[in-house]
């Protein structure tokens, strides 16, 4: 039965990694996940298996509902489950009682001759900590990366720099042996300096240092000591050009970004919680009665609700829309946090990463919001019986055809039908036109186009059913051949007119059929010349838009489909060499052909399969 429920929901779920969290009918969680494919994960815990663990089938029998949150990566999602871990406290994450912390680098200045030690927990005393690390192993490797790239003990020997002889690393080049004296005290900080602003990613006073001193040797004529210098040189540079910032620098001690995406009545705000370079929380939060407020005002709106409660506001807020009155909004911040707030909204770079990964996680949970309401039985019972009533339908609603067209200045134009059936989506029925007898710009000609190309299937079916016996007619009861109880057209009283002359022609007058002008949300219906106004709050109206979205989202998708393959098979056919595989890495790197053309050399080559020679030869032809 949880299974059932959870289909719908579950066909919607991201193939993005992210942490899931499983909730009991009081609203408590009972277990905190992450994956690396949450829509795989999710799935797994509901379909028909016998390989469920006791624990597992414990808490699949207290399970009312789940949640979960999309990350940028799966190292993120780790940190996020262990915080939402500790914060909530889920019994059924039995494996976490011990309260383990991630791993941090502490370095003690105190010390006389300083170590790189690895801890779990951050004390309040002088030592220096780095991190956290998303696990074990990946701080062990950076340890190691360290004892490579500078000469600092690991033993843990009381230093009084009269030992007779030094340890093996010192004959390796990889301790400079304060045991025996071979470095001086401070000599040995000085190390320990560049290994701190190594880790807080300042190479360049390192390098600069470094090739003073190999010069110095090899004045001095002393070239082994110089050729370990120049070597160490190396290594710094290559680790420092291969490292990549996760948050944008200057700005990684406290950002908030914060996306917004908006369905008809239902807007849903995405908030990404940065401090100290670590991701430590995404929120989201459902907003109602947005339908006719701009993005601007929405974004004002959050702002003030959410912030009012909020005790510590970060320095710097990221923004995917500019509130109306900003200025009045950052004088607010000013008088009720006493604090300088800066309002971001970016337009490239990593910044706006932060805000699109907010709005990926806004729009994931108003999908699983409405889906929700759509698994509601007597909510969708009660939208088809409202819908039969407004529109004056014979029947209930039950299998409802939406139709709807895409097209960019006539240029591949696409046409969508969906099906609902009982106010569900049917996916497997859905169907996508390309539209073949329209060359010019003809919204009402194209949509006569597709309904004849799926209506001349009924007719036709009744043609050969009044010919054929009772038993054959099995033959041509196939989907195309069943007849709608109402069908709508995305558009206003044009594009019915173009829909009924259609279902004239082909004798198929009694379809029921209607359209929904978006401006306003009206209805039209043959015979009546004054539109149907459906209550703004009514669930009726709420299932007309929503099987009219899905229509336009279906069209859309085939639509930039075709374009993307049209875009493909232009100018990067010129060049020798270019597979299929290839455009298509390029077109998902650079976005398009005009990308691909501005690009430079080392971008080009940057892209996999793309070598120098073939890079070359695509910068020549573009």
């Amino acid at each position: 039965m949880t299974a059932i429920r959870f289909a719908h929901r579950l066909r919607l779920a991201p193939t993005k990694p992210g942490v899931y969290v499983m909730k009991d009918h009081k609203d408590g969680i009972l277990y905190v996940g992450k994956a690396s494919n949450i829509k795989s994960r999710l799935t797994s815990y509901f379909g028909v298996s016998t390989t469920h663990t006791p624990k597992i089938e414990r808490m699949l029998s207290h399970l009312f509902d789940f949640e979960f949150t999309v990350t940028s990566s799966a190292s993120e999602a780790l940190i996020l489950e262990n915080t939402l871990i500790k914060k909530h406290h889920p019994k059924f994450n039995v494996r976490l009682k011990d309260d383990k912390t991630y791993p941090y680098i502490k370095i003690d200045k105190q010390e006389a001759f300083p170590q790189i030690y690895i801890t779990r927990h951050i004390e309040s005393d002088s030592a220096t900590y780095f991190g956290p690390f998303s696990d074990a192993r990946s701080v062990r490797k950076t340890v190691a990366l360290l004892k490579k790239l500078f000469r600092y003990r690991s033993c843990t020997k009381a230093i009084t720099g009269n030992d007779p002889r030094a340890c093996l690393e010192y004959y390796i080049n990889l301790c400079d042996a304060p045991c025996i004296g071979a470095i001086s005290q401070k000599d040995y900080h000085h190390i320990i300096d560049q290994i701190i602003l190594f880790m807080q990613g300042n190479s360049k006073p390192i390098l600069s240092d470094l090739e003073q001193h190999m010069q110095l040797s090899s004045r001095n004529h002393n070239f082994e000591k110089a050729a370990i210098l120049r070597d160490q040189i190396k290594a710094i540079k290559q680790i420092s050009e291969e490292q990549s910032i996760s948050f944008p620098k200057g700005q990684n001690h406290g950002i908030d970004a914060i996306g917004m995406v908006s369905v008809n009545d239902n807007a849903c705000v995405g908030v990404l919680s940065i401090r100290n370079g670590r991701l430590i929380g995404i929120e989201t939060f459902i907003m109602d009665n947005t339908q006719f407020e701009t993005p601007g005002v929405l974004m004002e709106s959050f702002l003030q609700q959410f912030y009012l409660s909020l005790s510590i506001p970060p320095k710097t807020i990221l923004l995917q829309h500019s509130p109306i009155n900003q200025d009045e909004i950052k004088e607010w911040f000013q008088e009720t946090h006493s604090k300088v707030i800066h309002l971001v909204t970016p337009q490239r770079g990593k910044n706006l990463h932060l805000v699109t990964l907010a709005e990926e996680n806004a729009r994931q949970r108003l999908t699983q919001f409405l889906a929700k309401w759509w698994a509601n039985t007597n909510t969708v019972n009660e939208s088809l019986s409202e819908l039969q009533e407004q529109l004056n339908l014979p029947v209930l609603p039950s299998r409802i055809e939406c139709y709807d067209i895409s097209n960019i200045q006539g240029a591949h134009a696409t046409g969508s039908m969906v099906i609902f059936q009982n106010g569900l989506p049917d996916p497997k029925s859905y169907r996508r036109f390309q539209v073949k007898g329209t060359s010019t710009i003809d919204d009402y000609a194209m949509m006569r186009e597709i309904l004849t190309r799926r209506f001349q299937r009924i007719s036709r079916s009744r043609l050969k059913k009044h010919t054929l016996v009772k038993e054959d007619e099995s033959r041509i009861n196939n989907k195309w051949s069943i007849w709608p109880d109402l069908v709508i057209i995305d558009g206003g009283k044009g594009h019915l007119s173009s829909a009924l002359e259609v279902l004239l022609n082909l004798g198929l007058d009694r379809i029921p059929i209607a359209s929904i002008a978006k401006q306003n949300e009206w209805i039209y219906v043959p015979q009546t010349p004054e539109a149907i106004i459906l209550p703004k709050r009514s669930q009726s109206l709420k299932l007309v838009q929503r099987i009219r979205d899905e229509a336009h989202r279906f069209a859309i998708t085939y639509h930039r489909k075709l374009r993307n393959k049209s875009s493909l098979t232009s100018s990067l056919d010129l060049v020798t060499g270019l597979g299929p595989k290839r455009k298509r890495n390029l077109i998902r790197k650079f976005g398009s052909v005009l990308g691909i053309k501005k690009a430079s050399l080392e971008q080009l080559v940057g892209t996999p399969g793309i070598s120098a020679s073939l890079a070359l030869r695509i910068r020549q032809t573009l």
